[in-house]
């Protein structure tokens, strides 16, 4: 396993990004296997986090050693994975530019959309559905204590009206824009695109529980592929550590533990 932390141009974003890729190692892989078209995970961050978080709070390194899985974790700073109204066009940014940035380092990595897949937490949580409701890149899509939905509380409780504005433009249309995940989810469906197949968790102490027991019962009506799981829990890392390697157990890849090694 390598871990290559690299700092990259964006042309969309016309400055200087970071991101950090972890790559298989052969010599750490069963007999047989190949370095060549592996599987993709992109790794994104909540609101306190950039691209380091996922290395710095969780096993995430470990966990995959032995697996055939590359995991990108870029930064959108705290932009929600939006193209933003002050325009920096961040979902732009990760979604169509910094893919082939990846194939141009890492021909290796493969771009076919049943082995690309996305997750993150929180914030990034919201960024993974994001990406598989407004795009046809990814495959399956994870969501550890998203934000997947505003229901029975207002954004403004997570930050001031006008940084919000600044993302997603006025507040009071919200609701009906593509930004709302719940719209996203119905337009795909409309427009009989792919459908990405989902996985959520959230702890049952977490101030988001609700809003995802809405979003759950929404996209099951739309009949998505979802797997929603809960637990006692709160907005934490502890828990988000915990629940990456169900994640990696769900993904339709031969996921190897360290742990269970003989």
């Amino acid at each position: 396993m390598a871990i290559f932390q690299i700092e990259y141009r964006s042309d969309l974003l016309d400055m200087d990004r970071n991101m950090n890729v972890i790559l298989p190692d052969l010599s750490e892989l069963a007999p047989g296997e190949t370095l060549d078209d592996i599987p993709v995970l992109y790794l994104l961050h909540g609101m306190a986090g950039n691209h380091n978080t996922w290395l710095k709070r969780t096993g995430i390194a470990r966990l995959v050693r032995h697996t055939k899985l590359a995991i990108v974790m870029p930064s959108t700073d705290l932009a929600w994975y939006s193209n933003t109204q002050y325009g920096m066009p961040y979902f732009s940014a990760l979604t169509e530019e910094l893919p082939r940035i990846i194939q141009q380092f890492f021909p290796q990595i493969s771009s076919k959309r049943e082995k690309s897949f996305v997750a993150g937490l929180s914030m990034g949580g919201y960024g993974a559905f994001k990406f598989a409701f407004l795009t046809e890149r990814f495959s399956y899509a994870a969501s550890l204590s998203g934000c997947l939905s505003f229901t029975g509380m207002k954004p403004t409780d997570l930050g001031q009206e006008a940084y919000w504005n600044g993302i997603f433009g006025n507040l009071d249309l919200f609701e009906t824009s593509e930004n709302n995940l719940m719209i996203a989810a119905e337009k795909q469906v409309k427009q009989h695109q792919k459908q990405p197949k989902l996985y959520a968790w959230c702890g049952h102490q977490d101030f988001l529980y609700q809003a995802n027991l809405y979003a759950v019962e929404k996209l099951n009506a739309l009949n998505y592929d979802l797997t929603f799981e809960s637990a006692d829990g709160k907005h934490e890392w502890y828990y988000w550590d915990k629940q990456i390697d169900r994640v990696l157990e769900w993904l339709p890849i031969d996921y190897v533990k360290e742990e269970r090694l003989s």
